[in-house]
């Protein structure tokens, strides 16, 4: 099917790259629809207290999964996409690493849970629970072959795996809700979903690329891979506590029934942030090979995915702030109505979560993966603070608006920096709809 020409893009490059980042859309999609239904069937079956104990232990332990994943995954892709030859390698010294660091995690997680205890103000959550949600990064492990599918430009295999994925899952938490089971097992329920996902993607490599007993670990190629992905994975880290921090400091400041509400706005808020993973990691090839023949090329392509960005982003942000009132009103009981207001902001910091995700990309490119890193940390800084001050104040409001704040911070922190300066200012161009008159207006 030949697209329709749209007018100030490179034909060549949507043509050949949307067809990829469809099938990623197609599959968060499907996966987003899915989860939000079950979502609300869930929050709505256990109450405001109990959802909130529910989602404690997922933002608990995402710093310790991010920091087991090692920031491999998207520098496996980058690997892969410079040395396809080298694959066996790549992705069993890969998923030996990860492995290494998902069994590591679990004793680091029962520390923070003993520390979080005893000097902080304790929450309810049963330490079983996060042990539990802990073991996702074990099992996140075998995610590595997403990579190789991202690095071949196959993600139909992606939107297969999650799809399935997601519709057991479902299938699963819907029968729990029927039954009336106990909170336990929508934990268990949760490490399961990480389970599925995991032997979808072994299935799919070993039919449509090559047989798992190929991999192989390579010691020296391990040291290559930790040295160049170590900024990767604190940068991750930082994002998860970035990200997550808002809801474990609800839980502290105004207990479990707060952050059930809370966590009811973070999930319809962010439900949307897979569409710039998806388009980004889909046109990652096309921005590498850009820089490397054409610096003009290459220019133009990140300005249109910054426009893109904040076309998709805004669009979201104003048709939410509107619907959000009588959305909750439809879909939740009376406890959770008080998180509506609360989503009308908190959906806004959307736009500069799209914006960072395609300039996140620049600075993989440029190999500025410490500008990453210290961006993301100011960001986490600026949230924490905030948190503290506006949350006592301002309760579950205070923390969206933190969170507005902390994530316009971390994605314009490249402003104040010489060499990624000009890059701020095309963000910012892009934000200001700018660009988007010069396309319309362009003869």
């Amino acid at each position: 099917m030949k697209l329709p020409h749209i007018k100030g893009f490179d034909q060549d490059a949507l043509q050949k790259y949307l067809k990829n980042t469809g099938w990623l859309i197609l599959a968060r999609v499907g996966s987003l629809l899915i989860k939000v239904v079950v979502g609300f069937a869930i929050a709505n079956y256990l109450g405001k207290d109990q959802n909130g104990l529910l989602n404690y232990p997922q933002a608990f332990v995402a710093f310790f999964i991010a920091a087991a994943a090692l920031g491999l995954d998207g520098f496996t892709t980058r690997e892969l996409l410079k040395h396809p030859e080298k694959r066996d390698e790549l992705l069993g010294t890969s998923l030996r690493l990860k492995l290494i660091g998902g069994l590591a995690a679990m004793p680091l997680i029962y520390l923070g849970y003993l520390i979080n205890q005893s000097f902080f103000t304790p929450t309810q959550t049963p330490l079983s629970y996060i042990l539990i949600i802990g073991l996702s990064g074990v099992s996140q492990a075998f995610y590595i072959t997403d990579s190789y599918f991202q690095s071949t430009v196959q993600a139909k295999y992606v939107t297969f795996t999650q799809i399935f994925g997601n519709l057991v899952s479902a299938l699963i938490k819907l029968t729990l809700i029927l039954n009336h089971a106990e909170l336990i097992w929508f934990v268990w329920a949760i490490f399961f979903d990480t389970v599925i996902l995991a032997f979808g993607y072994l299935h799919f490599y070993q039919k449509k690329a090559d047989r798992l007993s190929k991999w192989k670990y390579n010691k020296s190629l391990g040291k290559h891979l930790l040295a160049n992905s170590w900024p990767l994975a604190f940068s991750a880290i930082l994002v998860s506590l970035y990200m997550k921090i808002d809801q474990l400091m609800v839980d502290n400041y105004l207990g479990s029934g707060e952050l059930g509400i809370y966590s009811t706005v973070v999930q319809l808020s962010e439900s949307w942030y897979f569409i710039p993973v998806a388009i980004v990691t889909s046109v990652f090839p096309a921005i590498m090979n850009a820089k490397r023949d054409d610096p003009n090329r290459y220019k133009k392509r990140l300005q249109n995915m910054y426009d893109l960005m904040v076309w998709m982003s805004l669009s979201i942000a104003i048709v939410t702030t509107f619907v959000s009132p009588l959305a909750y009103r439809i879909i939740y009981k009376e406890e959770f109505w008080s998180g509506a207001p609360v989503l009308s902001v908190h959906v806004w910091a959307g736009i500069f979560v799209f914006l960072g995700s395609a300039s996140s990309q620049y600075l993989i490119a440029e190999g500025y993966t410490k500008i990453s890193l210290i961006r993301t940390g100011v960001g986490a800084v600026v949230n924490i603070a905030l948190n503290i001050y506006l949350i006592p104040k301002y309760g579950i409001m205070g923390a969206a608006i933190a969170t507005l704040a902390a994530y316009f911070v971390a994605t314009f922190f490249i402003l104040i920096i010489p060499k990624t300066h000009k890059q701020g200012l095309m963000m910012l161009k892009s934000l200001f709809l700018v660009t988007l008159f010069q396309k319309i207006f362009k003869r």
